[in-house]
């Protein structure tokens, strides 16, 4: 029998509309010998359990990418080495590193995305049956590319894929768009959905935005959590908030976050490799409850959970909605 998604109540002194677990994090910096960090990872569940794509940073600094199982989704089982692909549809495998992964399972396979090294950061794309085994296909687009998150289903027939056109640096912008494909192969339909905003309009989201977690189908459209960012005095400050995007058609936003849901406040947020950075990557949902769990990277450094229901966070998004969702 599958396990339930990890939850835990709100707390009783708490408005939010998002909480953080208690014992966050719960995957931690050096839980596997190599590594220097663990973060910005993806969870799916597995057979009874849960399983999920690590990002470990080793302690050269060497960027890559970790298969994982977890009963409970909350305590995890990492393997110490990483992910060797095998040819997919295709005999280009060269990559000089490998990070930011997502997952999500589509008709007959779990399909990972990742920030992939060629030649500079474009998005890799991957497949898995078993998480044991995997397979590596074309790069999606050309250098430079980052946030590669695919819909849990085929539009219209074809895949769909959100990502967020990029530099080779520390890219100061950053618009959300979507591509659309027939085999996983070629990519093309490209299309703006989010761009970033005004600084008086919502000041945490004007300097680059980028797809977080697979979206969610709900009866009010695709929920996808997605991450923002600001330039402060102190740097870049990454925060987290919430879109819902039209059903029959994801290029159409139909409610955006004005305010954010989630930004750095704990310890293990604001202090990092990175500062202040919660960056979200994958989201559990219990259809029957409601319940949602979104696993995010912190500082650059750690794993988090934050929880929220499902209808909480879509009256939340309808009822403080950025009023010109063209941006």
């Amino acid at each position: 029998m599958r396990q339930t998604i990890p939850w835990e109540e709100r707390p009783a002194d708490s408005h939010d509309v998002m909480w953080r677990y208690s014992k966050n994090p719960i995957i931690n910096r050096y839980d596997i010998p190599t590594s220097n960090s663990i973060f910005n990872s993806a969870v799916v569940p597995f057979e009874d359990g849960f399983a999920g794509v690590f990002r470990c940073d080793n302690k050269a600094v060497q960027m890559n990418i970790f298969a994982g199982f977890s009963r409970d989704g909350i305590n995890w089982q990492i393997h110490h080495e990483p992910i060797r692909f095998k040819a997919g549809n295709t005999d280009m495998i060269e990559s000089e590193y490998k990070y930011d992964p997502r997952v999500t399972w589509i008709e007959d396979r779990y399909w990972i995305t990742w920030c992939n090294g060629y030649h500079g950061p474009t998005i890799g794309i991957g497949y898995t049956f078993d998480f044991k085994e995997f397979f590596q296909c074309e790069n999606a687009f050309l250098p430079f590319n980052r946030n590669g998150v695919l819909f849990p289903q085929k539009i219209d027939g074809k895949y769909v894929l959100l990502s967020r056109p990029s530099d080779n640096g520390h890219t100061p912008f950053g618009d959300i768009y979507i591509s659309y494909s027939p085999d996983m192969k070629y990519w093309g339909e490209h299309r703006c959905v989010m761009k970033v905003t005004p600084f008086a309009e919502s000041a945490w989201q004007c300097t680059k935005i980028g797809a977080g977690t697979v979206p969610i189908l709900t009866e009010e459209g695709w929920l996808m959590f997605y991450h923002g960012v600001i330039a402060t005095c102190n740097g870049f400050r990454y925060s987290m908030g919430a879109a819902i995007l039209d059903k029959d058609n994801p290029a159409n936003v139909l409610y955006r976050t004005r305010p954010y849901l989630l930004a750095p406040a704990a310890p293990y947020e604001l202090q990092g490799d990175v500062a202040n950075v919660v960056f979200p990557c994958a989201a559990l949902h219990d259809e029957a409850s409601g319940r949602i769990a979104v696993y995010y990277g912190c500082a650059d450094t750690v794993v988090g959970l934050t929880f929220g229901y499902r209808s909480e966070i879509i009256a939340f998004c309808k009822q403080h909605s950025i009023s010109d969702t063209s941006f």
